[in-house]
């Protein structure tokens, strides 16, 4: 059997957790994953999760298309610092309270997806050594990748849980 590199490793977790996630939201019987759990936490229902996870995915492809043309991305938003990240979490918090529940699924899958492809375009060596690309900067394109991705779902998964154990 042949090692797998990271590259490999990262698609594979990626879809393994996405799918773990869709699976809890799953496991709570359709009419009550609309609930909103009462919690001090900013996200109090699957959809603010999927939606907050849906807008990741869409900033960090901004920033590798702007990144991917020479330019150096702002980040993490326009009018936003990293010090800030609180305000801009709670700004796509306010941005998606319209979105229902299933459409929610389907734009994280599809977001999902066009990230996915971002990594299969590149090889394992282009991920995984820094700098490679200038607009990282001192860190490599895994990182970004892994982020927005495979480690931002399991912060996803924990979330949802608690949601699901309380509705």
């Amino acid at each position: 059997m042949v090692a797998k590199n990271e590259k490999e490793i990262l698609l594979l977790n990626s879809d393994k957790n996405l799918k773990l996630l869709l699976e809890i939201i799953e496991s709570v019987p359709s009419r009550k994953r609309g609930i909103s759990i009462e919690t001090q936490d900013r996200d109090k229902n699957f959809r603010d999760v999927l939606m907050h996870l849906y807008e990741w995915h869409v900033m960090f492809e901004r920033w590798y298309r702007e990144g991917m043309d020479g330019d150096i991305p702002f980040m993490p938003a326009p009018g936003y610092k990293w010090s800030t990240i609180k305000l801009l979490n709670m700004q796509i918090l306010e941005n998606y309270q319209d979105v229902k529940l299933n459409q929610a699924i389907r734009k994280l899958k599809l977001s999902h997806e066009r990230v996915m492809d971002l990594i299969r375009l590149h090889t394992n060596e282009e991920i995984m050594t820094k700098k490679y690309y200038k607009w990282t900067k001192t860190s490599n394109l895994y990182s970004y990748f892994a982020a927005n991705t495979s480690n931002h779902y399991i912060w996803a998964i924990k979330k949802c849980e608690v949601i699901a154990k309380s509705i």
